[in-house]
């Protein structure tokens, strides 16, 4: 909940500490049933807070400038083995680079193990030595 939570306060208190900017990061597989959560958490948190939002979604972004040969080179690869799935009339498989090739594997192989973050982590202990918020606490 952003109006009363956690989220919320944590930007005001950013704010109160006169920084007029913050990044708030929503997972990518964080979605509602028709789409991702960012602009819904960023109208959120814009009427919690008064605070103006702008939202991003990364994609290729993330990666940071122009795609490489070796970038395209994949993307041509996936798309390939993509449509030939189809054309096989071939559904549920998940387009993958294994063994230094494309291939494709059932889609439950691809989703059946969750790569969650360790709450007792490193990563989470950065996380929260930056003071990070990280939706699960807040301390005054």
């Amino acid at each position: 909940m952003v109006g009363g939570g956690g989220l919320a306060e944590k930007i005001r208190r950013v704010r109160d500490n006169g920084r007029n900017f913050g990044l708030v990061i929503v997972a990518e597989a964080a979605r509602l049933p028709d789409r991702g959560v960012g602009h819904q958490v960023g109208a959120l948190i814009e009427d919690a807070t008064g605070a103006e939002t702008r939202v991003t979604v990364l994609g290729h972004v993330q990666r940071g400038g122009t795609p490489a040969p070796r970038d395209r080179l994949f993307a041509s690869a996936f798309g390939v083995r993509a449509v030939d799935l189809v054309a096989a009339d071939t559904f549920d498989r998940l387009v993958v680079w294994s063994n230094r090739s494309c291939t494709d594997v059932p889609l439950e192989d691809g989703i059946e193990t969750s790569h969650g973050v360790d709450p007792d982590g490193s990563l989470v202990h950065t996380a929260r030595g930056l003071g990070i918020y990280l939706g699960d606490t807040y301390e005054k």
